[in-house]
């Protein structure tokens, strides 16, 4: 029995599925071509030893770019920073998940994240063909300090950790005028001028509002919002935001998706008009939820 790969016609069937791809994506393109989109880039894949893996995530978001879409990164690097704050000997201490961040903890944190962590995501861009321009979120985004509570109610100072509360987006969207794929770090200043560092899902949720982004996609550690925990086949494929309550309430949603979910919202309610969640680690997961008729992850839509 024959087990050719080539159908009648003599075509490969691998040439004509991947034909068949591009033709699915084709009114997608077409739909989305000078929008803006920005792409929350962080997640486990950014430690992952092995380039080849944020080298595709890499080459997704400059394939965006290419086909006429304005793509705008935000970054995170919370591994980076422990393991820079360790080098220094300063010991990393979180409370209800976030850092507290002292002085000489703002320095490495500033570091880490605008001379380190945004450079590498810049470098990786223009060695797979795309155009970034580099800016430092303080040139960006202004914060107020963080007041924040423990379990008990009491006060606790977190240093300098901060809300943002305004952006100032002409930089960005000079930077997409001139054709450039802007990528931006989550560090923020307050109305003394001090660097604080802030929480980059919700400099990503601000941004997109700020520049009236089409989308917003945040690349996380899994495959996006599941009704079981453990179970990958149990995701929500589309959630209005009148869900999110209920869910929150059941556990659905909780612990590190909780920011996620709270800065899509506020990013919806302020005039973007989906957020996605896709696995970064999963190949071309950005591609396969924005231009295919499924999607692959969650998307979060108005009611």
């Amino acid at each position: 029995m024959s087990t050719s790969t080539k159908p009648n016609n003599g075509l490969d069937i691998d040439v004509v599925t991947k034909v068949r791809v591009l033709l699915e994506a084709l009114p997608y393109i077409q739909q989305f071509k000078g929008s803006i989109f920005v792409v929350k880039y962080g997640g486990k894949f950014m430690d992952d030893p092995d380039l080849a893996l944020r080298t595709r995530v890499i080459t997704d978001i400059v394939l965006l770019a290419a086909v006429g879409i304005q793509v705008v990164v935000v970054h995170g690097g919370g591994m980076a920073i422990s393991r820079a704050m360790k080098k220094n000997g300063l010991q990393a201490k979180f409370v209800q998940g976030l850092r507290v961040t002292d002085k000489e903890a703002i320095e490495v944190v500033a570091k880490t994240l605008n001379q380190e962590i945004n450079p590498e995501v810049c470098r990786l861009i223009r060695e797979n063909g795309g155009k970034p321009m580099g800016l430092p979120g303080n040139t960006v985004f202004q914060c107020i300090k963080r007041r924040q509570t423990d379990s008990d109610g009491q006060s606790v100072d977190l240093g300098f950790v901060g809300d943002i509360q305004s952006v100032h987006a002409e930089l960005v969207e000079c930077a997409l005028a001139g054709g450039y794929i802007p990528v931006l770090s989550p560090v923020a200043l307050d109305d003394k001028g001090n660097p604080y560092n802030t929480n980059a899902d919700s400099a990503a949720s601000h941004l997109a509002s700020a520049l009236g982004a089409r989308r917003l996609v945040f690349l996380c550690d899994v495959p996006g919002l599941l009704r079981q925990r453990n179970d990958e086949n149990s995701i929500i494929s589309t959630l209005r935001i009148g869900e999110m309550e209920e869910l929150k309430r059941s556990g659905v949603i909780s612990e590190g998706m909780l920011p996620k979910v709270e800065s899509a919202v506020s990013a919806i309610r302020k005039g973007v008009h989906r957020v996605h969640f896709v696995e970064g680690g999963m190949p071309h997961s950005l591609l396969l939820e924005i231009f295919t008729d499924k999607g692959i992850g969650t998307e979060i839509v108005h009611d």
